[in-house]
This record gives structure tokens, sequence and C-alpha cells, in this order.
């Protein structure tokens, strides 16, 4: 049971969980730490492609614990870098599977991660993502 106060950690928590169970769902990995590693990656070379208040407008529909995971390691203050391409990006999520390589397209590992976000994100946060992300990226969420 959950203790007076805390009921946002409990939420926070359990909303993670279900994030992470459907994406592991759509991977058909059946491995919520890959799953988990996966949603990390991807929040974190979506977030590097995007200017800062997108990024705060994204992160703010994320559930708290989530937005945390986007949030870790971001430097605000380090220049926005427009030149995100596709190659670089997936790139990125290779880089947390170096130990553990994705033997399917890391780029369908991505779409499906960008269809996960489409379900759980508003449409128009959605829509603001797209329209902002680097001609590149957005092709690949598109490609989907």
């Amino acid at each position: 049971m959950a203790q007076h106060g805390l009921e946002m950690l409990d939420t926070t928590v359990q909303h993670t969980y279900e994030w992470i169970d459907e994406l592991d769902a759509l991977l058909k990995w059946n491995n919520r730490p890959r799953s988990f590693r996966l949603l990390r990656a991807v929040f974190h070379a979506l977030r590097d492609c995007l200017p800062p208040a997108e990024i705060a407008d994204l992160a703010s529909q994320l559930p708290a614990l989530l937005r945390g995971v986007f949030y870790e390691g971001w430097r605000p203050a380090r220049p926005h870098d427009h030149r995100c391409t596709r190659d670089e990006f997936l790139l990125k999520l290779n880089e947390s599977f170096r130990n553990d390589p994705v033997e399917e397209s890391m780029a369908d590992a991505a779409q499906l991660t960008f269809d996960l976000l489409a379900r759980k994100i508003s449409a128009g946060e959605i829509r603001h993502v797209l329209q902002t992300l680097p001609r590149e990226v957005r092709e690949l969420w598109l490609d989907g």
C-alpha cells in the first residue's frame, strides 16, 4: 500500500513499466531491461536533435520517472546542433547496444519506439516534434 504523499511515485513507476512493457511487446524482445535501454537511447538521441523549447514541451508529457531519464546527462548550455542526421541518430542508438547488438534493423527498432511515443504523447506535440526535427530524422520517424 502506498504511503500518504508517495502515490505520485507509485504512479510514475507504474506508468514507466507500462511504457517499457508496451515497447517490449512491439519489439517482441521479451526483455524489459533491453527495451528500457532502447527507450532511453531514443529519448537521448531525439532530445539531442531538438531545440531546448521543444525538449521541454516533449518532456512535460512524459511520466515523471521517464522525464528524468529523458533529461539525464543533458547540458542545456551546450549549443544545439541542427545537423542531426539519420546516420548520427542511429549511431547513437547503436552505441547503447555495443555489447549486445540489435539483430534486427536499428531503424526498425527506432520506428517502433516512435510508434510508442505517438500513442503516448498528444498528437499536437508529436506534430511539433516532427516539424522541429531535422529532415532526415523526421523521415526516419515517418518511414515506420
